[in-house]
């Protein structure tokens, strides 16, 4: 009897891996096409990557990272470097949503990421080698703090990277992701003066991070525009932990107890003063109208809930991404602006 079985089916008794070949004649396409999808899909029909992945899914391919990286010359891998401390990692939620979205969309790449912490001089000096060396393909640079050392590394290394959020004071092309943080900030603000609130406070961000600046800035604007005095007494600056929103909600109560909102650069600071606000026996938001920035999990987990400004987490993820890998491929810097949105909930 002539065996007249696929060449797929000959495989699955066989015990072997499949292969790329049999990738392609699952997915009934060329063995180049199968490469440039294993490659991140450049110039490749959405029908045809449909139907390798499918094949890939069905046969459960795994890619054998070290022969590709033979053959093209790269790591194979990409890292997330986040230059802020160990504790900031673990407190800031905005973090691990990063990493998440980040991962999942390398994965749809076979891409794997490597999560390194640069908040140190110390982390600094151990990993300026690894990247010298060529050990990932690309940086996803998060917390670019005005003059952040890792800037300079990494071209100077030229590395491909990708920021998260506007570099400060830095000349020359840079891509970076970041949201719309000063019409998130006016947005806002616009909600609250719309609402009634007339002496509103503000705990701002780190001014030489551009969250910090654009969010201050975004909020001066509004006063301005609806006529309101600019109080400098209702302004304080955290560092985007939850302490220093409880420590800068007890300036603001100290030096302006007429107050009647506050709004603050972050959910996670927005926190520390809804804890602040409590001690001191006041009411959120009969007494103080309370609102955050980034809709983060911290927002939905404290009471009352927190309006806030969302920022699109996983866009933000998924362009960083895809400019990275293009720049693998290539190609040159570029920067993209992603709209923010209201969250309206029970603390404003």
């Amino acid at each position: 009897m002539t065996d007249t079985a696929p060449n797929r089916s000959r495989r699955a008794g066989s015990g072997r891996p499949p292969t790329i070949h049999d990738l392609a004649a699952e997915a009934g396409v060329s063995r180049g096409t199968v490469s440039r999808v294993l490659q991140g899909g450049r110039n490749v029909s959405p029908a045809s990557q449909d139907a390798v992945n499918a094949a890939i899914r069905k046969l459960g391919y795994v890619v054998n990272l070290a022969a590709r990286s033979l053959v093209t010359q790269r790591a194979g891998t990409v890292a997330f470097l986040v230059s802020e401390t160990q504790d900031v990692l673990f407190e800031d939620p905005n973090f691990m949503t990063l990493l998440l979205g980040c991962t999942q969309a390398l994965a749809k790449y076979d891409v794997p990421l490597v999560l390194i912490t640069a908040g140190t001089e110390a982390e600094r000096r151990r990993i300026i080698p690894y990247f010298s060396a060529h050990h990932v393909d690309g940086v996803l640079l998060f917390s670019s703090h005005r003059g952040n050392p890792m800037i300079e590394h990494l071209q100077r290394a030229g590395l491909p990277f990708v920021c998260c959020g506007k570099p400060l004071g830095r000349h020359g092309a840079v891509s970076y992701v970041g949201a719309d943080d000063r019409e998130g900030a006016r947005t806002m603000m616009r909600y609250l003066l719309d609402s009634g609130r007339r002496r509103i406070a503000t705990i701002a961000g780190p001014q030489d991070t551009p969250g910090g600046l654009e969010r201050l800035t975004g909020y001066r604007e509004l006063l301005s525009e609806y006529g309101v005095r600019h109080d400098k007494n209702l302004v304080t600056i955290g560092d985007y932990s939850r302490a220093s929103g409880a420590a800068c909600m007890e300036q603001l109560l100290s030096r302006t107890p007429d107050l009647d909102a506050v709004f603050v650069a972050s959910d996670l600071m927005a926190d520390g003063a809804l804890t602040t606000i409590g001690r001191a026996g006041l009411n959120v938001p009969g007494d103080i109208a309370v609102a955050g920035f980034d809709d983060s999990p911290v927002a939905t987990a404290v009471q009352p809930q927190l309006t806030t400004i969302r920022q699109p987490w996983d866009r933000i993820s998924e362009s960083m991404v895809r400019q990275l890998l293009a720049q693998i491929s290539g190609e040159g810097t570029a920067t993209v602006i992603l709209p923010t949105e209201l969250v309206v909930r029970e603390s404003a």
